[in-house]
């Protein structure tokens, strides 16, 4: 198990933005993977996606990594964000993309 965690692990801290998500960024596999991919790409981000549709292990260890049951799940520099309710309730009120730029990640002017 501590194999899924540390790769985990190394996603999160080596990518700026990182989606665990149900499909991929061009082939959302669930309607709320579907949504956050929007927000991003909206947003103009640079972000990686990892289908944990691929591994079961990696399903069930991002969500013990998290300590939250549900995907998707987005990460901003090592950080746990939220799921989609969350994602999809920080960008309609700006949040997301403050937040985003004061860590320093280039989002497209909206």
């Amino acid at each position: 198990m501590s194999g899924i965690n540390d790769f985990i692990d190394n996603e999160v801290k080596t990518n700026d933005v990182v989606l665990f998500m149900k499909g991929t960024p061009q082939f959302p596999q669930c309607g709320f993977s579907g949504q956050v991919v929007q927000i991003l790409d909206y947003l103009g981000l640079d972000y990686k996606g990892i289908n944990v549709l691929a591994d079961g292990d990696l399903r069930q260890g991002i969500k013990d990594y998290s300590n939250w049951p549900t995907i998707p799940q987005l990460y901003i520099k090592g950080e746990f964000v939220g799921g989609c309710d969350i994602i999809r309730e920080m960008f309609q009120s700006g949040e997301l993309k403050t937040q985003l730029e004061e860590q320093g990640i280039a989002v497209r002017a909206a």
